[in-house]
């Protein structure tokens, strides 16, 4: 905040309009105050909102009208829309924040995420890498979770059609993926 010997300076501009910027401060700043605190429940963040409203008005005041009314009015249009500026960043924050994990995340469950994402790569790729077929039938049925008489039926193809191209899926797949990964494969399917 700005002393009295600093608004000197800002005096002498407004002394052909009668309102010297020391009084326009003086008639203002408290008010102004006390009006950003009630939006924002910050008394700091309030004088610091009021004090920038004020260096705005200083730079632009050539284009506002040298009439107290009307300064003032600046003034709280300023405070107000700054105010509001800030509870909306607030809640910008506090989402971030609400959506972060509340324990910091650990190094071992980093390398777990590390670890998962590298096997469920390989899998993925061993599918992409099956027949179109078996690869199909794979999809819809370890992935998307439908039974043997609804992918029969979409497909237009017998169960038992079904039940060999899976059973050829999995020998396939058993070639292509280590025995740890192929368990994991199987774990995920069993669910």
């Amino acid at each position: 905040m700005r002393t009295p010997d600093q608004l000197s300076d800002f005096s002498k501009d407004n002394a052909g309009s009668g309102l010297s910027f020391e009084t326009i401060f003086g008639k203002s700043y408290a008010g102004l105050v006390f009006f950003s605190f009630n939006i924002t429940g910050d008394r700091q963040e309030s004088e610091d909102i009021v004090q920038d409203a004020f260096v705005q008005y200083w730079n632009r005041r050539h284009e506002v009208t040298p009439d107290l009314a009307v300064i003032k009015g600046y003034l709280y249009t300023t405070v107000r829309n700054s105010s509001l500026n800030l509870l909306k960043h607030q809640k910008i924050v506090q989402r971030f924040r609400d959506q972060q994990p509340s324990e910091p995340v650990e190094e071992r469950s980093i390398e777990n995420e590390i670890i998962r994402s590298e096997v469920l790569s390989q899998i993925h790729h061993a599918i992409e890498s099956l027949p179109a077929g078996c690869r199909r039938i794979s999809e819809m049925s370890y992935l998307d979770g439908k039974k043997n008489q609804e992918i029969a039926d979409e497909l237009g193809v017998s169960v038992n059609t079904v039940k060999t191209q899976k059973q050829r899926a999995l020998y396939l797949l058993r070639q292509k993926l280590s025995m740890e990964t192929f368990s994991l494969l199987l774990l995920i399917i069993l669910k």
